[in-house]
């Protein structure tokens, strides 16, 4: 669904590009995003813009400025999880061994899996008239979980018969799971379950064990 600005209000016009933004107009944006990105995750993607502008303490006619339509709302609010997902995945490698980085990074697919079902009805709609945007997810987010696994196989500390193309179909199996109450609890316990079968038999675990 397609939502537009009042009738009458001027608000349709999108405002320069993110890098020209004077900085309140910038912390107004921001804020807009974190809120909105909280509440599709939580109640949909049908949730009232006026709340989401409220919530984020600016106008409707501001959060119409930023973003014209739901649509281009959402695609935002997309791109920007997806590319911090795949960023994350350089930070967790710098700072942890790599089996470690491994796990945590599935954690915060599960994060992203919630944000992305939050917003799958206008998803659906972008999947029609915007084709790149989910070619170019799946290669970050395959690129990103690849560097990932090899680097664990490499290190020995998950099996060396993995590929990360059979990791993210797991992965993504949690997309299609049950929604509810306590989906998120469960998806985290699975993503364990899963880690726990990359590291069985992997050559560190089999040279600790025979030790």
């Amino acid at each position: 669904m397609t939502t537009k600005p009042p009738a009458g209000s001027g608000e349709g016009k999108p405002e320069a590009p993110e890098k020209r933004l004077r900085a309140d107009a910038r912390r107004n944006r921001d804020k807009l995003l974190e809120v909105a990105r909280a509440a599709f995750a939580e109640h949909g993607v049908d949730t009232s813009l006026e709340e989401i502008a409220r919530r984020a303490g600016v106008g409707i006619g501001t959060l119409y400025r930023h973003f014209p339509t739901r649509e281009h709302l959402v695609e935002v609010i997309y791109r920007r999880e997806v590319e911090a997902l795949c960023a994350a995945a350089g930070d967790l490698a710098r700072d942890y061994p790599p089996d470690v980085a491994l796990a945590e990074w599935m954690q915060r697919f599960v994060d992203y899996i919630a944000t992305k079902r939050g917003l799958a009805g206008s998803l659906r709609i972008l999947l029609t008239t915007n084709c790149d945007l989910f070619s170019d997810v799946s290669s970050m987010i395959m690129q990103a979980l690849r560097s990932l696994v090899e680097a664990a196989v490499a290190d020995g500390s998950i099996r060396d018969d993995v590929e990360s193309s059979d990791v993210l179909l797991a992965l993504s199996g949690i997309y299609s799971a049950p929604d509810t109450p306590d989906w998120r609890d469960r998806s985290r316990r699975l993503v364990s379950l899963l880690m726990d079968g990359l590291r069985w038999g992997a050559p560190k675990a089999e040279a600790k064990r025979k030790s």
